[in-house]
């Protein structure tokens, strides 16, 4: 505008012709007119402003992070940023608020974790992620696991028509149930490919029966099975393993069933295929399953196992694929 200013003056307008040009002051025209005429270009830049003094320091910054230690107001389990700012008595919530966004703090988030007290944790994870990363030769690897008790939910689904004209798609919040399903499955580590078997339950007999049908596709082949630590997966004297001398059990540590990558898999089931759909039966379930794991298994590609660096400089395992 100032620009605007300057070269209607060089047309030869007047003040009062050039605010009205420009929708402004006659008083603010004259202020930019007398200005350049004193020293040009420079003096229709602004001027240098020290802003509003500091209110907020870093000692309010450390008392505000200190009182995240001290327990919550009595009657409540977790700090907010009004509480915080009532605690605190001189500063306001916004400056709360913003102190903890600048730090990544979240006062709703909880976050859990499950630490292994496996005493040979160190020794079964090295030898699961020895499986991943440098297979035997010629040898077989897969992941083994069931999902139980998937629910088959009938949910009322289709288009809703707004009071604005818009439509949106969606299902009820209630449902139906229709009893339930249990999948096993195996993933080929080296393939990425999945089989599955449904039962009704997941006792050792339903685990033999589906790993009779596993081991069958491979024939006179060396197969390294890794497992979690349920029950029916390792009994005291195992007269399975002893008549197929092909076929080694490996077992995660306890608590650390992330290292099987079957729980992986199981999570993409969930999120492509079960989440939001609506079963009136659990034989619809295992069928929409069935065809999942078809058309999973026509792109499957295997698992890369990687170390993933994320803040505060902190490692995490991922899965990508």
């Amino acid at each position: 505008m100032r620009a605007q200013i300057i070269l209607a003056a060089a047309e030869g307008r007047s003040t009062k012709e050039i605010a009205y040009r420009l929708g402004t002051r006659t008083a603010t025209v004259g202020k930019w007119r007398n200005r350049f005429a004193r020293g040009g270009l420079p003096p229709l830049r602004d001027a240098p402003r020290s802003g509003q003094p500091r209110k907020y320091g870093a000692a309010i910054e450390r008392r505000i992070l200190a009182k995240l230690d001290e327990p919550p107001p009595c009657g409540y389990a977790a700090w907010s940023g009004g509480q915080l700012a009532e605690a605190l008595g001189d500063v306001h919530k916004r400056q709360v608020w913003r102190v903890l966004s600048e730090h990544g703090i979240q006062l709703q988030r909880r976050r859990s974790w499950c630490i292994s007290t496996d005493p040979e944790f160190a020794a079964k994870a090295a030898d699961i992620a020895g499986l991943y990363l440098d297979p035997p030769e010629n040898a077989i690897v897969l992941s083994v696991d069931e999902k139980p008790h998937i629910q088959a939910l009938e949910r009322a689904q289709g288009w809703l028509k707004l009071p604005n004209g818009k439509a949106v798609t969606g299902f009820n919040h209630e449902y139906k149930r229709h009893g339930t399903t249990t999948l096993f499955a195996a993933l080929n580590v080296l393939t990425g490919k999945v089989k599955g078997g449904h039962y009704q339950r997941r006792r050792r007999v339903e685990f033999l029966d589906f790993m009779n049908g596993v081991i069958a596709e491979y024939t006179g082949r060396e197969i390294h099975v890794i497992l979690d630590n349920l029950s029916t997966h390792k009994p005291k004297h195992d007269r399975w393993l002893a008549r197929h001398k092909n076929v080694h059990f490996h077992y995660t540590p306890t608590h650390a069933s992330w290292l099987n990558q079957i729980e992986c898999w199981f999570s993409i089931l969930s999120r492509r295929a079960l989440k939001g759909a609506s079963f009136t039966s659990p034989k619809q379930v295992r069928h929409a399953i069935d065809l999942f794991i078809r058309a999973y298994n026509e792109k499957a590609a295997p698992f890369e196992w990687k170390k993933t660096r994320v803040r505060q400089g902190k490692l995490t395992d991922k899965y990508t694929n």
